[in-house]
């Protein structure tokens, strides 16, 4: 066999060898902010709002946070941090490994998990704390799922809210804290639902109830007061005059200090 022949079958295996490894190798994913999804485009929550969110959570190692649409797993791995067992849901599998990559290099694996999933056909009943980055016309298809949830279940939302339903604290960071864009945060609680007439020892009382605010009437011996308030999970808060309850609602029944 000449030189030439040689070079021609060196070359030719080289190549075959290249095309092979390619195949087996193939680009690693980078994601990008700004890239599509299924409902909405990709971009980071800056940390420090994840720090944030998660701090108006109050997020302990007894908490289950569920994170929809988890994108690069920061709040579950921020989360799984802090001790708690977290689960992002994420339709992009791509997103999905590249998560659990950067839980396994945090550590985290063993509390932090990431499913591929729809978010709407997603079960997310047993979360205690439910945090999200979508769009206002997602939350608001979300929210009744969400209101259904156990009342006490803590929701987080990056930078857009829940229509009329309002928040119950909300949070602005700024450049002092490197947050440059999308900081802000939207707390809310799932509220009981205590509408209706409550027979107690401080009289009849008839309660309308709108999320978590509500008016009504306490009627007793010397009359009817008005009364206003909220529901934060199962605790209530009522002011009737110049008088003012706590209380809790469990089981369908009302209770006030």
């Amino acid at each position: 066999m000449n030189r030439r022949s040689c070079l021609a079958l060196a070359l030719a295996a080289s190549t075959t060898l290249c095309l092979a490894q390619a195949q087996k190798a193939p680009a690693k994913f980078e994601p990008h902010s700004g890239q599509p999804g299924k409902d909405v485009v990709w971009v980071p929550t800056p940390q420090a709002l994840v720090d944030k969110m998660l701090d108006m959570a109050k997020v302990t190692k007894d908490d289950y946070v569920m994170d929809l649409g988890s994108g690069d797993g920061r709040t579950v791995i921020t989360a799984a941090k802090r001790g708690a067992t977290a689960l992002g849901v994420e339709y992009n599998p791509d997103m999905v490994e590249l998560s659990r990559r950067a839980a396994a290099k945090e550590g985290v694996s063993a509390r932090a998990s990431f499913v591929k999933a729809d978010l709407f056909d997603t079960d997310f009943s047993k979360a205690t704390v439910v945090t999200m980055f979508l769009l206002p016309s997602i939350n608001l298809k979300l929210r009744p799922k969400i209101l259904a949830l156990k009342p006490g279940t803590r929701i987080v939302s990056n930078s857009f809210t829940m229509e009329d339903w309002e928040a119950d604290e909300v949070a602005r960071l700024g450049p002092e804290v490197g947050c440059h864009s999308f900081c802000t945060a939207y707390f809310w609680v799932v509220p009981a639902k205590v509408a209706g007439t409550h027979k107690l020892p401080q009289g009849e009382l008839t309660l309308k109830q709108e999320f978590q605010a509500l008016t009504g009437t306490l009627r007793t011996d010397s009359g009817n007061v008005e009364v206003t308030g909220k529901v934060l999970g199962d605790e209530v808060y009522l002011a009737a005059g110049p008088r003012a309850f706590h209380g809790k609602f469990s089981n369908g029944v009302l209770r006030l200090d």
